[in-house]
C-alpha cells in the first residue's frame, strides 16, 4: 500500500514514519513518497527516517520528489501536512495581528484566518489533483485550519477527505487518566468544530464518568484543563473544553501575554527548525537525535503562553507524546482492513448538528470502516456552545468564499465576523497588513 505524504519535509514526518514502523499486518503501508517543494527539507526528514528504520527489516520504502503529480499517481492514501507560507509566514501572521491588539494564533482569530485564506487555494489544487490522480485514494488532512481547509477539500473530493488533529485525543486521554479509566475503552462524548469542542461526558461500561470529575475540585484540578481553565469555571460550563478554548475565554490575559513574550510562538518554532534543518544538513550528524531534541523542546514549550498566563505551571510528561500520528494509523487501517473502530475526526455534518447545514465540517465521534468515516449522532450543544460554532462556522464560510472569488471585501468580512476581532476598522487593519506581509494573497482584489 502506497502512502503520499505532502509536506514530506515538515519536521513531525517521522512522527508518522515511527507508527508505520510498529505496523506489521497485512494490508500495511509499504511505500512512503515524500512530497515538499523544499529538497534540503525532503533531505533532512529522509535521513531522520533511515535512521529510524536502521533496525527494522520491514520497514516501509522511502522515496521523495518535489514533482507533485509523481507523488500523487497511484497512492491508496494521501495524507496532507502542508504549510503554506512556511514558519516565516506564521511567524508574520502572529505579528500582523499582535500589532493591531487581536490574536495571532496559527488557528484561532485573525492569524487563522490569515492562514485559510492563503492555504485554501492550495489545498484545492491538491485536491483537484487527487481527484484526477489518484480517485480510489482517501486523503488524510491535518493541514491547518484542519477544519476549514477539510472542507475546501470537501469540495471536490466528498466523504473521501477526512480531518484529523491531536487535540480531542490529547484532552480524552488525560480526562480518562485522571478518572483511572483506560481511554481505549472510554466512550468519549466530544462534539464542536476542529480547535473549538467540548467533552461532555466520557462513559465507562454505560456510566458517565464526567460528572464525578466535575465534583471534585481536586481531581478536576490535577490535570492540563483544569489547570488551565481553573476549575471553578469548568464546572460552571459542565464540560471540559478544548485546550484552544482558552483563547477565548481567557482572550484579553492571552493577547496580553503573547504581547509581552520575546518571541511568538510561529518565531520560536521558525528559529528551532532551521537550527534541525541547519544541524541535519552537515556530513555526519546524528539526524534522528538531533530531531529527538528538538521534538522534546517544542512540545514541553506548547502553549506556553496560556499556562503562565493560568499559572498553570510545567505540561506533564505524559502530555508530550503528541497523537495525531496514532490517529492517522488507526484512520488508514480502519478503512484499509475494515478494522471498525471509533475516531474523533473532522468530517461532513450530514444532519449530525442540527445548526448546521450538511456539507459543514465538524469535529465528533465517528464510525470508521472500510467505507469512510460516518459521523454519530449527538445531542444538541447547549446555547453558548451553539452561538460560538456558528459564529466560527460562519467565519470559515466567509473564508471559504473570499478564496473562491478573490473579493477583499468578503476577506474583511471574515475578519470582522470573528468573535475575537472586535472591529471592522482593525478588520480592514487586518487585511492590508497581511497582504503586505503575504505574496500568496495578492488575489485578493
Amino acid at each position: 500500500m502506497k502512502l503520499t505524504i505532502l509536506g514530506g519535509g515538515g519536521f513531525r514526518v517521522p512522527l508518522v514514519y515511527g507508527a508505520l514502523l510498529g505496523d506489521h499486518g497485512e494490508g500495511r503501508v509499504t511505500d512512503v513518497v515524500l512530497h515538499d517543494l523544499d529538497a534540503g527539507r525532503l533531505s533532512a526528514v529522509a535521513r531522520v527516517l533511515a535512521e529510524q528504520a536502521a533496525d527494522v527489516p520491514d520497514a516501509p520504502v522511502v522515496t521523495a520528489t518535489t514533482d507533485l503529480d509523481e507523488a500523487l499517481r497511484g497512492a491508496d492514501f494521501v495524507f496532507s501536512a502542508i504549510r503554506v507560507g512556511g514558519l516565516e509566514g506564521r511567524a508574520a501572521d502572529e505579528r500582523v495581528a499582535l500589532d493591531r491588539g487581536v490574536l495571532g494564533q496559527e488557528t484561532v482569530g485573525a492569524g487563522g484566518i490569515a492562514y485559510g485564506l492563503r492555504t485554501v487555494p492550495v489545498a484545492v489544487d491538491i485536491a483537484r489533483r487527487v481527484a484526477r490522480l489518484a480517485p480510489d485514494a482517501w486523503l488524510i488532512n491535518f493541514t491547518n485550519p484542519a477544519g476549514l481547509v477539510t472542507e475546501a477539500m470537501s469540495r471536490h473530493l466528498g466523504d473521501r477527505v477526512i480531518g484529523i488533529c491531536d487535540s480531542p485525543v490529547g484532552l480524552g486521554r488525560r480526562i480518562a487518566r485522571v478518572l483511572g479509566a483506560n481511554p481505549r475503552e472510554a466512550w468519549i462524548d466530544y462534539v464542536g468544530l476542529n480547535h473549538l469542542g467540548w467533552v461532555r461526558g466520557l462513559h465507562v461500561a454505560g456510566r458517565d464518568e464526567l460528572p464525578r470529575l466535575l465534583a471534585d475540585p481536586d481531581l478536576l484540578g490535577s490535570f492540563e484543563e483544569g489547570k488551565l481553565f481553573g476549575t471553578d469555571w469548568l464546572r460552571s460550563l459542565g464540560a471540559i473544553p478544548n485546550e484552544y478554548l482558552h483563547y477565548y475565554y481567557f482572550n484579553r490575559e492571552t493577547v496580553r501575554a503573547y504581547s509581552r513574550a520575546e518571541q511568538t510562538r510561529g518565531a520560536f518554532l521558525r528559529d528551532q527548525q532551521a537550527r534541525f534543518y541547519e544541524e541535519t544538513a552537515r556530513p555526519g550528524s546524528a539526524a534522528l537525535t538531533a530531531w529527538d531534541r528538538t521534538r522534546a523542546e517544542r512540545e514541553a514549550t506548547y502553549m506556553s503562553e496560556n499556562r503562565e498566563t493560568a499559572g498553570a505551571g510545567e505540561r506533564d510528561a505524559d502530555d508530550l507524546s503528541g497523537g495525531y500520528e496514532k490517529v492517522a494509523l488507526a484512520l488508514m487501517r480502519a478503512i484499509a482492513r475494515d478494522e471498525r473502530t471509533t475516531l474523533i475526526l473532522n468530517v461532513r455534518n450530514q444532519g449530525t448538528l442540527s445548526v448546521l447545514d450538511a456539507d459543514a465540517v465538524i469535529e465528533v465521534p465517528c464510525l470508521v470502516d472500510a467505507n469512510g468515516a460516518h459521523p454519530v449522532a449527538v445531542a444538541p450543544l447547549p446555547g453558548h456552545a451553539t452561538g460560538l460554532v456558528c459564529a466560527v462556522k460562519a467565519v470559515e464560510r466567509e473564508v471559504l468564499a473570499a478564496a473562491d472569488s478573490g473579493s477583499r471585501a468578503t476577506a474583511v468580512k471574515a475578519f470582522a465576523l470573528h468573535p475575537l476581532v472586535d472591529s471592522v476598522n482593525v478588520a480592514r487593519d487586518l487585511v492590508d497588513g497581511y497582504t503586505a506581509v503575504h505574496p500568496g494573497l495578492a488575489y485578493l482584489r
